[in-house]
């Protein structure tokens, strides 16, 4: 096979795949698939002719035909005609099972539910089909967007978990099935997967992307999100979607010191980008958050148990020892949250707001580790959230960058910034993901 840049960049793509995963992904770079190379990235979709776009929509279902039998990402793939013309034209994406799909499988990610078919499309997917965009199919959830885990598996080592509740969203990206797909956070639902499966996640400010036609967990904190590839991909999906992208500038980064509480191995990656960052010529000021961090995440929860267990409350009673049991303890333990307590979090919240806002004039972008360690072994937990919680609660902008990491697991570096600075935010993940990809890759 003749060495170009493309090829070149596909068996790169495809080494940081599991082996399995990797030997059918390498397996498209037979001679045929020269006449037509296929569209790997958003960035490649966004500057490939009608035509390539079509016939990447075919590749992309081929690609799910090899792969998903392992990686289980999707529930269900049915692609959905676009309903107008636009910047996403023939451009497919995957959505999360707890989004309202007309004539698709909108399951929730629950047996109580299967089979159930949607009956109209959420306005986000009505945006994105009015753009262009084919909705591809529906990807997996936990079970009600919370703590049971689906069938998905993390695309880099199968035996690992992809995250979630978004699981099947990253993978599906991360595989290389779908350009972007879209997820939904809570707590730590999509920028943990990313980190996870070595891609980006972004969740926008609260109540950016519309909600209308979405699960409802917790009112308050569930926010919409995008899954592709780099913060290059995800800049110009933003700015298909029609929201302002901003532009290259100088930030200083907020760095946590002392570091949030991590595993060890997170730690000292952590520390090695911000050293590798400070030493490509980025500005950095120490900041001392950890123990706000840690009463954050405290908040986000009392929030998320108190509005998800009268959400759930009717399905309790609907179902009761059929309904899935982390979803049943959430009712019983959240409807033993007093209103007092709830006001307080909120209370709280909201000055806290205002503390983080006075925190973001001095530094614009904050860094934190993207989630605790390297995705767990293992399919029976989708891992901790506590490093993307604070954030959710606050309602801020934040977006995971994959790490340039010698080998073994991804991970990520979160970016976070103040409340509608998601344009700021996306240009300072474009600005530390150059300097990543000009840098020798880290070992923890």
């Amino acid at each position: 096979m003749k060495r170009t840049r493309r090829n070149f960049l596909r068996t790169t793509f495809a080494a940081a795949l599991s082996p399995g995963i990797a030997k059918l992904a390498m397996s498209q770079s037979s001679a045929p698939a020269e006449k037509s190379p296929p569209l790997e990235t958003f960035t490649d979709w966004i500057h490939a002719d009608l035509d390539a776009r079509k016939r990447g929509v075919e590749q992309c279902l081929e690609r799910i035909r090899k792969l998903d039998p392992s990686i289980h990402a999707w529930v269900q793939v049915k692609p959905e005609k676009p309903t107008g013309e636009g910047p996403l034209s023939e451009i497919p994406f995957g959505v999360k099972d707890i989004v309202e799909t007309k004539g698709l499988a909108t399951e929730y990610g629950s047996p109580l539910y299967k089979g159930r078919i949607g009956t109209e499309d959420a306005a986000i997917i009505r945006d994105m089909r009015g753009r262009g965009a084919i909705l591809l199919g529906k990807t997996v959830t936990t079970a009600f967007a919370y703590r049971t885990p689906g069938p998905t598996r993390n695309p880099r080592n199968l035996k690992y978990t992809p995250g979630g509740s978004s699981s099947g969203s990253a993978a599906a990206v991360a595989a290389g099935m779908v350009p972007f797909a879209i997820g939904e956070q809570t707590r730590g639902s999509m920028v943990r997967p990313a980190s996870y499966c070595g891609v980006t996640g972004f969740k926008p400010t609260y109540n950016l992307l519309p909600m209308e036609g979405v699960l409802i967990l917790s009112k308050s904190l569930d926010t919409l999100g995008l899954f592709t590839h780099s913060p290059e991909d995800m800049i110009a999906l933003w700015k298909a979607l029609g929201h302002p992208t901003g532009s290259a500038g100088q930030f200083v980064f907020g760095v946590p010191d002392p570091v949030p509480d991590c595993e060890p191995q997170m730690a000292s990656a952590f520390r090695q980008v911000v050293s590798l960052l400070r030493a490509s010529g980025i500005r950095t000021k120490s900041i001392d958050i950890a123990g706000m961090l840690k009463k954050l995440d405290d908040a986000n929860n009392v929030e998320m148990f108190y509005e998800g267990a009268r959400v759930n409350e009717g399905r309790l009673k609907q179902f009761g020892d059929r309904l899935d049991p982390p979803i049943a303890s959430l009712v019983r333990d959240g409807l033993k949250i007093q209103p007092a307590q709830y006001d307080e979090a909120k209370h709280f919240l909201a000055e806290s707001r205002t503390h983080f806002a006075e925190l973001f004039k001095a530094t614009p972008v904050i860094l934190t580790p993207a989630a605790p360690g390297p995705a767990p072994l293992g399919l029976s937990s989708t891992g901790d959230p506590r490093m993307n919680a604070p954030w959710t609660a606050l309602g801020t902008p934040a977006i995971s960058v994959p790490m340039p990491l010698a080998g073994g697991l991804p991970m990520g570096l979160q970016l976070t910034a103040n409340l509608g600075q998601d344009a700021t935010l996306l240009q300072a993940a474009l600005l530390v993901h150059g300097k990543f990809l000009a840098a020798p890759k880290i070992t923890p």
